[in-house]
């Protein structure tokens, strides 16, 4: 008796041991964990902008996926914009916020002293793998909070994803909406941090985004480019601007 016992005690531990490991892996969303993608194109990328990284004398970190990427394909705009500027462009297309964790902590951020930080990130989770707006929000968080942990004085300014589908309750639209409703109550008190949202500037009075803007719903143009420069230069002239004081 003693011994059927123990051993139903024994296997009764076990097994909520085991539940308790299962509850905690599937707590932690995929768009929290950090993960490198495979491409090969994606890791020289990634090596070549640490590199940069390590030469030091950086202002501006731009981190996103192939919208922020997209800024190397505007050269008269970016120079209208950011000509001059010390920027480091961390887009890189097809990323999720994963990605991006993965990629901050396995780069020489040491090198680096960044005065100020922007992040567009997220449409890729909802596009490619379908994951909760929730997770993706606090994604976007994760992202913040390494930065700050490394960065304590950084100024960030988090885009809210921008809109995707021509019309309003399109279902990619919809999950864009929503990741950005939860930005707020996560990051609307965070000190340093500035969220930024100009998605009205693609988008109609009747919420519809136009292919002149965003030819494939999704990417903006050379125009779509124009707008977020001018946008977001009222936040970034200031700092970008400010002369980096003396080492002593």
């Amino acid at each position: 008796m003693k011994t059927t016992l123990r051993l139903f005690l024994a296997t009764a531990v076990c097994t909520l041991s085991l539940m308790t490991v299962a509850a905690q892996t599937q707590s932690i969303p995929a768009a929290l964990t950090p993960n490198p993608r495979a491409d090969d194109w994606w890791q020289k990328r990634h090596a070549e902008k640490c590199e940069i990284m390590k030469a030091g004398d950086i202002d501006l970190l731009m981190i996103g996926d192939s919208i922020t990427h997209g800024w190397e394909n505007q050269k008269q705009v970016w120079e209208k914009f950011y000509g001059g500027k010390k920027i480091l462009n961390l887009g890189f297309s097809g990323d999720q916020t994963q990605h991006v964790l993965w990629r901050l902590q396995n780069s020489p951020l040491d090198a680096v002293k960044p005065k100020a930080a922007v992040i567009m990130i997220g449409t890729n989770n909802i596009g490619n793998d379908a994951q909760d707006p929730k997770d993706v929000a606090l994604g976007i968080r994760a992202i913040v909070h390494l930065l700050q942990e490394k960065y304590p004085d950084i100024k960030i300014f988090v885009l809210y994803v921008f809109p995707r589908d021509n019309q309003p309750d399109g279902k990619l639209r919809v999950k864009t909406v929503k990741i950005n409703s939860y930005l707020p109550g996560f990051l609307g008190d965070v000190k340093n941090v500035t969220l930024i949202d100009i998605n009205n500037k693609f988008l109609d009075v009747n919420g519809v985004l136009e292919p002149y803007i965003m030819p494939d719903f999704l990417h903006p143009n050379t125009y779509g480019y124009v707008l977020w420069g001018k946008a977001v230069e009222p936040f970034l002239k200031p700092i970008l601007e400010t002369p980096t004081p003396a080492a002593e």
